[in-house]
């Protein structure tokens, strides 16, 4: 693993905390980007799905005759035209259904024909006999001896002993230190309650669409809308049974993922269609089949304990944590487990964390999965706490806020962070102590994410007209073209507008991982800027051999090769375009690369302020003011740290308020579409104030962190805060709907339970 550089304190950045234009916004305004669905090719067929209408059944037979003599129809897939040896059994079968339908929109076969009309028409000749099962959607429900079993053999990990046997639950994990009792045995208060959240999903506008196109020699190219197309590839190459090298992929433009696009779903049965039709397919989901069959997050039951003496130390945590990950093992209950009391130094903490599956589709990542709702459990008790022992809520936060050397609640000591600056920039900004109108409240929340780096391949070009053509293999999300261009032109010491960075296909560099995890502009940024470095090294040779003195006297300063030593002086500074001019006589084509397995991340933090206002007659919550506060390291690009810190606050706020998975008792879902599945629109928000902070990551170079997903963890919780002292009883149950919101506030004045509201007091 190549190691980070230390953060260079006295580096003095010119470009890097600018605010230039994005590269991509002329082609997005006037429609010339092309996304997934835009790509299609000579021949081309209509690929649909057939999905299962039960959430639970098993497929006794699967008869494709009548479909297949329709004129038009070019091929038909089933579970028996993809690798039955792929490596990773969940997602072969969450792709096309193996035995059994798993949840209402499971995968059973699917069509390539001439039109679509012909292809639905197909799909409902398929005949599939199935045999209905009785099926479970809640996590509490699945987890109770004798609930319907979706896996017959599975055995619960992480259980000493293992137990003998199977049920829903796929996992048990736990995570601390110290010994609780202990902790709490030295409080003077301790609150516990159980939070519940329903799953959401990421709302990302863009289908997923590809197009795959196979030859009869078994290559293939695919063009779809993903996260990381590099994981396409290897994973499309697994389920069908061929080498990584006879796939291709390039990654369209995305019309948003926020986690939702790190996984596949369509892609290996498009080219498996492909495979076997001989020609181009292209499929794209339906809204529909998005809510249905693409992954939203967990839904989660989580009980949390704190304890805290008069003088506001909290002495200790422990929290249970249940999450439902769909039809198959892997929820983010893990993550949630480990970023519960990351913001808090706590002698004794403790946290268990159970995977469950259920009947629904299978989970996938959504923006810092897993720790959002933990979060919204710890820190609504750490906001009672404060309230019970009259402190000031961001005074006992930062009574107890982590620092640099603490140990964490999940393990390892922290180096550099910001959760206390963070918490000062909150405590100091004129929102916090703003007056409140009638009716509404005031809640804090602060978050963690771990950030992540990984594999990373980046190559820099020095075209002969001296600028540079920068090729990244992670897939841009959220501006990170506009952030390499920008450390590559600080770098090299020449104009933004002189790089050009575009996304490579799988065949042009190495492997990439995912754009997930907050880790592009940290792990892509480091590798441009060591590519970037390495083609300084060339450039300064190539100046030597120009001037025919050794390489070790020539210094790069301000975008020129300048001699050095004994030779300063001697000679005119050469700039980069004047050497790249010469290239062909002085060795060849100019170019930097660098290939990394990046460590060094730095996790982050954040702390959010919400005001809200609750409707007394109706239970209706508006968001009147909203600001966050949120370390960024270093902002490459201002702006766009400050549209990632307002995105999270409001895909918060959604999550909050409206949105969620509505499941029957038949166990279909009753809401799979924008009508009735309800994101915020422009109305229901209100102007959201960021404050960025700047810790540096010593870690990077220039100090930078993840800041894409921190931004989402905190707003559950700092809503639930502001509705709960607004509305006078606290909520513990997402989304906060105006019916459930009057149900607590009827039922805490019939109990003579009810609190002044916040404004009041």
């Amino acid at each position: 693993m190549a190691r980070a550089p230390l953060y260079e304190e006295d580096r003095d950045l010119k470009l890097v905390g600018s605010r230039p234009l994005r590269p991509d916004g002329l082609e997005k305004v006037t429609g010339r980007a092309r996304f997934g669905a835009d790509v299609s090719a000579p021949g081309m067929l209509v690929g649909k799905v057939l999905r299962s209408p039960h959430p639970h059944a098993r497929i006794k037979s699967i008869d494709v005759s009548q479909a297949m003599a329709l004129q038009g129809v070019k091929a038909i897939v089933t579970k028996d035209d993809f690798n039955a040896d792929s490596s990773d059994r969940n997602i072969l079968t969450n792709v096309m259904a193996r035995g059994k339908a798993l949840y209402e929109g499971h995968a059973v076969a699917a069509v390539a024909a001439t039109s679509a009309t012909i292809a639905k028409k197909a799909l409902k000749l398929i005949k599939v006999d199935y045999e209905i099962l009785p099926h479970v959607t809640d996590v509490e429900t699945a987890m109770q001896p004798g609930a319907p079993l979706l896996h017959e053999g599975m055995i619960t990990a992480g259980m000493d002993p293992a137990p003998d046997r199977p049920s829903n639950i796929a996992s048990r994990c736990e995570f601390g230190h110290g010994d609780v009792e202990t902790g709490f045995a030295a409080a003077d208060e301790i609150i516990e309650r159980t939070f519940r959240t329903e799953a959401t999903h990421q709302g990302y506008i863009e289908p997923h669409a590809c197009m795959a196109n196979v030859g009869p020699d078994g290559a293939g190219e695919l063009w779809c809308c993903t996260q990381g197309h590099f994981m396409v590839r290897n994973t499309c190459a697994d389920l069908l049974g061929v080498d990584v090298s006879k796939l291709r992929v390039t990654a369209s433009e995305i019309g948003g993922g926020f986690g939702g696009k790190t996984t596949v779903f369509i892609e290996p049965v498009a080219m498996a269609l492909s495979r076997k039709a001989g020609r181009p397919v292209k499929i794209v989901m339906n809204r529909d089949e998005v809510f249905k069959a693409s992954g939203p997050t967990s839904s989660t039951v989580i009980t949390v304990k704190i304890g805290v003496t008069r003088d506001g130390r909290l002495t200790a945590g422990e929290a249970e944590l249940k999450y439902q990950g769909g039809a198959f093992p892997g929820s983010p209950v893990s993550l949630g487990a480990m970023s519960a009391f990351s913001c808090y130094n706590m002698e004794h903490v403790r946290t268990i964390g159970y995977d469950v599956v259920t009947n629904r589709p299978k989970q996938a990542a959504y923006r810092a999965p897993g720790a959002p709702m933990a979060a919204y459990a710890v820190e609504s008790v750490v906001e009672e706490l404060a309230s019970r022992i009259g402190m000031d809520p961001i005074e006992l936060r930062l009574k107890n806020a982590v620092s640099e050397g603490d140990k964490s609640s999940y393990g390892p000591k922290y180096k550099r962070i910001g959760l206390t600056e963070t918490l000062e920039a909150a405590k100091a900004h004129e929102h916090y102590n703003a007056p409140l109108g009638p009716n509404q409240g005031r809640g804090v929340a602060c978050g963690f994410w771990f950030n992540f780096g990984g594999q990373t391949c980046v190559s820099l070009n020095i075209n002969i007209d001296g600028t540079v053509a920068l090729a990244v293999g992670t897939p841009d999300i959220g501006g990170s073209r506009a952030s390499m261009g920008l450390m590559a032109a600080e770098e090299l010491g020449i104009g933004y507008d002189q790089v050009r960075t575009i996304i490579a296909d799988t065949s042009s560099l190495g492997h990439n991982d995912v754009t997930d995890g907050s880790r592009v502009t940290f792990a892509s940024g480091l590798a441009t800027i060591n590519a970037a470095r390495d083609a300084i090294k060339k450039l300064c040779a190539r100046a030597a051999r120009m001037w025919g003195i050794d390489e070790e006297a020539v210094v790069w300063e301000d975008g020129h090769a300048k001699p050095a030593g004994e030779n300063a002086g001697e000679f005119e500074p050469l700039s980069l375009a004047q050497i790249a001019a010469e290239a062909e006589q002085t060795g060849g084509p100019i170019a930097g690369h660098y290939e990394t397995n990046a460590g060094g991340a730095g996790v982050s933090f954040a702390t959010h302020i919400v005001d809200a206002e609750v409707d007394p007659e109706t239970g209706r919550v508006h968001v009147t003011r909203y600001t966050v506060c949120q370390d960024a390291g270093k902002a490459v690009h201002p702006s766009y740290v400050e549209g990632q810190f307002q995105g999270g606050a409001v895909q918060g706020i959604g999550w909050a308020l409206n949105e969620a998975y509505i499941y029957g008792e038949d166990g279909r879902l009753q809401n799979p579409g924008f009508l009735d599945y309800r994101i915020p629109v422009a109305s229901d928000l209100p102007m959201i104030d960021t404050v960025i902070v700047e810790v540096p990551n010593p870690g990077h170079p220039y100090g930078v962190r993840g800041v894409g997903e921190t931004s989402i963890v905190p707003p559950l919780a700092a809503i639930a805060n502001a509705v709960s002292h607004a509305a006078g009883v606290r909520l513990t149950e997402l989304p906060m709907s105006p019916p459930r919101v009057l149900r607590a506030m009827d039922a805490a004045k019939d109990a003579g339970t009810a609190s002044k509201p916040q404004a009041a007091e």
